[in-house]
């Protein structure tokens, strides 16, 4: 089996290349609307985590559109140095960004004044998965610390199907997911 590192490596060139080779009007479709059996993993009135997806990840805007209008508070992550833990804090403008401001790598998220909570379900971006709901996220280790701190939250990923992979090296620390969902498709829960 390859190891991690190679794995992202080949897993970032397929999703960016997936990414990029949709046509512009397609991109406003796919994850536009959460699936029913997805919305049967939410909670109403739950606070929803989600993230700014970066060149080539899954999108999540329109499910933040789609779930502030239904009534759940939205939060994104919030970075301030990769020592420090990722926290998560309200976001109130899913359509404009304007609560958002400049942070490490290049992300955009909520201002260090913007309430601090705890998600309930998180959706998060992934580099590559299984059918069994394993994860191979970024390799900072930012949502496997969050989710062993936090077991209650529901962990839900977002990938394109080209991210399906037969196997990962799963370590001791890394945290499964209770679902997966794709443009075509969603796994689990399980």
């Amino acid at each position: 089996m390859k190891d991690k590192a190679q794995l992202r490596s080949e897993l970032r060139a397929l999703r960016k290349q997936h990414a990029a080779s949709l046509p512009e009007a397609m991109r406003g479709l796919v994850f536009r609307v959460p699936p029913a059996p997805l919305l049967q993993l939410i909670p109403g009135g739950s606070i929803v985590g989600l993230y700014r997806a970066s060149e080539g990840e899954a999108p999540a805007s329109s499910y933040a559109g789609f779930f502030m209008e239904r009534g759940h508070r939205i939060a994104l992550p919030r970075i301030t140095s990769l020592a420090s833990p990722m926290t998560f804090h309200i976001h109130t403008d899913p359509y404009g960004e304007t609560d958002l401001v400049a942070g490490p790598m290049n992300l955009r998220q909520p201002a260090e004044d913007a309430g601090e909570v705890v998600p309930d379900v998180l959706l998060m971006p992934l580099v590559g998965f299984t059918e069994r709901g394993e994860r191979l996220g970024q390799g900072g280790g930012f949502y496997d610390r969050w989710l062993s701190d936090h077991a209650d939250t529901i962990a839900i990923g977002m990938a394109w199907d080209c991210q399906l992979v037969e196997e990962l090296p799963i370590e001791e620390h890394d945290q499964p997911l209770r679902a997966i969902v794709t443009p075509t498709r969603m796994y689990g829960p399980f």
